[in-house]
């Protein structure tokens, strides 16, 4: 856990660096979560800042930590989300995986998912653990490594 001061110098440095941007963005800083700090922005326009498949808000949140961890000296994790889209990613693969998993189960024919970033594979993996029928695994070679869902043998 942080101190209250470090938390007060991510708040300061977080809005000083969107300052710089010249984005309008409202920042919200949400309860911590162990060592996670996570920061809600909001924007009219987030689809700039989020990018193709969330890959700016990944660069922007990699570049923002770098820039903190120069000044806390403590362990921590940002967790930066822009209008709640990584909430609604997460809910959606958790759906996707569900009704694959489903679908592999009935069917007993394995499906591969499209190319996904390491933390939206964990999602899909996480998800489906506690299934009996079915079995995950991930497959290929980086950046185009890909979920497969399996009927369980």
């Amino acid at each position: 856990m942080l101190n209250q001061n470090d938390l007060e110098t991510i708040k300061k440095i977080t809005k000083e660096f969107f300052e710089k941007t010249t984005f309008e963005v409202e920042i919200e800083f949400l309860p911590q979560k162990d060592s996670t700090i996570p920061i809600n922005l909001k924007i009219d326009e987030p689809q700039i800042l989020i990018g193709e498949g969330g890959q700016t808000l990944v660069e922007i949140q990699h570049l923002l930590k770098a820039i903190l961890k120069r000044k806390i000296s403590e362990p921590f994790f940002v967790d930066l989300d822009i209008n709640g889209y990584k909430k609604k990613k997460i809910e959606y693969l958790k759906e996707l995986a569900r009704s694959l998993a489903d679908e592999v189960a009935l069917t007993k024919k394995e499906k591969i998912l499209s190319s996904m970033p390491a933390y939206e594979r964990r999602i899909i993996h996480l998800e489906l653990a506690g299934r009996s029928d079915v079995t995950t695994e991930s497959i290929g070679q980086e950046p185009e490594r890909r979920v497969a869902i399996k009927p369980y043998p």
